[in-house]
């Protein structure tokens, strides 16, 4: 099982295999037919209330990592999550998002639960 992250902005790659955009909103500026998303499970997504929270710089990334685990843990989100790692079992998975540091987002999180 391969699971990774990048930007969605970056252009497709071969070995991207299921491209899963795991954003809420739709990447600005971006064209639907351009950035190759094969999946968007928003259920997966970090909350309105959260992502605004962690933006706004209201704690540190591991508060957030914390509080984004809690969330992924209700039924609709935890159905997501093993859709997607179905889809991992399966062949290679690139997660997809728009953040500028996707090493200290929500992408991050997902993997390591993806693989662990």
């Amino acid at each position: 099982m391969s699971v990774r992250v990048r930007r969605v902005y970056d252009p497709a790659e071969p070995e991207d295999g299921v491209r899963v955009l795991v954003d809420r909103l739709w990447p600005r500026g971006l064209a639907k037919d351009a950035a190759r998303v094969d999946e968007w499970p928003k259920a997966l997504t970090p909350s309105t209330e959260l992502r605004r929270w962690y933006h706004a710089g209201g704690g540190t990334y591991e508060e957030f990592a914390e509080r984004y685990e809690a969330e992924l843990a209700a039924e609709e989100a935890a159905e997501a999550l093993d859709g997607v790692r179905d889809l991992a079992g399966k062949g290679d998975v690139t997660l997809l998002t728009a953040s500028k540091t996707p090493e200290q987002s929500h992408a991050t999180v997902l993997v390591r639960l993806l693989e662990g």
